[in-house]
């Protein structure tokens, strides 16, 4: 029987435009692309050029600094661009996909008998090692390290994210074959809600399972490790999205990188929110065409409306997006008396308004800010949706002053920008507490190396 973990701090918010459980297989978008940016901590290195043909599982650049680990095409074609910007840093190497595809041949493998380092470097290889990030700093992990576990998070608590018992119905196998290759590697965790029935989830083989239950952030993976087995300050630990788990999965039983995943396309200004069955890297457009109640005034978002990424119909579906999310922009939005009127439809985390009655009420929140940044005060309204064991704004405060010794004893090893989301969204000073986070992460490497 797992072990279920209680969160008594977190917030659900409660979002219009939920998925429905519904499926629908695009046909190829127009362009694909692989962007370096989503993979944190690489320095690239192209090793195609323009007109170029590729097959589906074949590199378009490496690390520079671990020439082993290749980031591969999701489809077959030709390469169109190596698109640079200031000092020719590579923004995006875009494909453009063969009608009929055709995929770099890895044979197919029994896990059971391989070994942790072949399993390493058959990641390496196919270009899926890109996918498992580590704590500390919450970059793409390196390959030489000795990870003191792998940890996998199987459910998303995100607004309107997608449901993992749904997205995994028919990749069961897959899935499991991916976790038993990573615990050849090192001691795999899964985590699971207290909610999930699936057996794949709940009666997974090889892996430490536990069960949270509790509001968001109860589904970030650092939230987990916290609860768990913390991070401390020498020890290394990796990180895998479910998703990419499948990916794994079918390299070793299909022997092919097959990329292909199921996404929530979901909003208020969506129409008929549901899922998509899409290739990783597909232009934005092929989600969204037909499917939206308005063309201005909108955010589209690039991932959930926590930790995604503002973008238009021309950008390209993120590497670890699991959703596209499209909420009102805000900005034809005029208020008589603004927050001094009573309002009964306004989602508000501090009860100003009425409608913290309604407690499963869906709300409409545009990405208007509503103020502007303001000096911090230590009011403890971070602590309050922040289930880890760490002072958050005691870290947020050393992060910002750069003292890399309150940084180490508040716990900079454990978090990632993700885990101060919720905190940036009920925050009173308007703090892009992610990018502080993200910084303070990028320089204590930096110090560190």
């Amino acid at each position: 029987m797992a072990e279920i973990i209680r969160l008594r701090k977190g917030l659900d918010i409660r979002l219009l435009g939920e998925p429905v459980k519904e499926i629908a297989e695009l046909e190829l978008s127009g362009t694909y692309a692989v962007c370096p940016d989503n993979f944190t901590g690489v320095t690239p290195k192209p090793v195609v050029k323009e007109q170029q043909i590729v097959k589906a599982g074949e590199a378009l650049f490496i690390d520079k600094n671990h020439p082993d680990v290749k980031f591969v095409s999701p489809v077959s074609g030709e390469v169109l661009a190596v698109n640079r910007g200031a000092r020719r840093k590579v923004l995006s190497i875009v494909v453009k996909p063969d009608v009929n595809q055709n995929w770099v041949e890895f044979k197919t493998k029994s896990v059971q008998s391989l070994s942790g380092d072949e399993i390493k470097s058959a990641l390496m290889e196919s270009g899926l090692f890109g996918f498992i990030r580590q704590r500390p700093y919450d970059v793409i992990a390196n390959p030489d390290d000795t990870p003191r576990g792998i940890f996998v998070s199987g459910f998303d608590s995100n607004p309107l994210a997608p449901d993992f018992e749904f997205v995994l119905q028919g990749n069961e196998l897959d899935f499991q074959t991916g976790l038993s290759a990573l615990a050849k590697i090192a001691p795999t965790t899964l985590s699971i809600s207290a909610d999930q029935t699936a057996p794949a989830l709940t009666q997974a083989k090889n892996v430490d399972l536990y069960k949270f239950k509790g509001a968001h952030p109860a589904g970030n993976v650092g939230v987990q490790i916290n609860h768990i087995k913390p991070v401390n300050k020498g020890e290394v630990v990796w990180t895998v999205a479910p998703e990419a788990v499948i990916f794994m999965g079918r390299l070793f039983n299909k022997g092919i990188v097959d990329m292909t995943r199921v996404v929530a396309v979901a909003g208020e200004e969506v129409v008929n929110p549901s899922y998509v069955k899409v290739m990783a890297g597909a232009q934005i457009s092929t989600l969204l065409d037909g499917r939206l109640n308005k063309t201005g005034h909108i955010r589209i978002i690039n991932g959930n409306v926590l930790t995604g990424v503002k973008c238009t119909k021309d950008d390209y579906l993120g590497a670890f997006a699991n959703m596209v999310t499209v909420i009102p922009e805000g900005d034809d939005v005029n208020e008589f008396m603004g927050w001094i009127a009573p309002r009964f439809k306004q989602f508000s985390v501090s009860r100003t308004f009425f409608s913290w009655l309604a407690c499963k009420k869906q709300f409409s929140i545009d990405a208007r800010i509503k103020g502007g940044e303001r000096h911090m005060i230590m009011s403890n309204e971070y602590d309050k949706v922040f289930p880890m064991d760490i002072y958050p704004e005691y870290l947020i405060k050393a992060i910002i002053t750069g003292n890399i010794d309150k940084m180490e004893a508040y716990g900079i090893y454990e978090v990632a920008p993700e885990d101060f989301a919720l905190c940036e969204f009920v925050d009173s000073s308007k703090l892009e507490l992610q990018r502080i986070v993200r910084e303070g992460l990028n320089n204590l490497r930096a110090e560190m190396a």
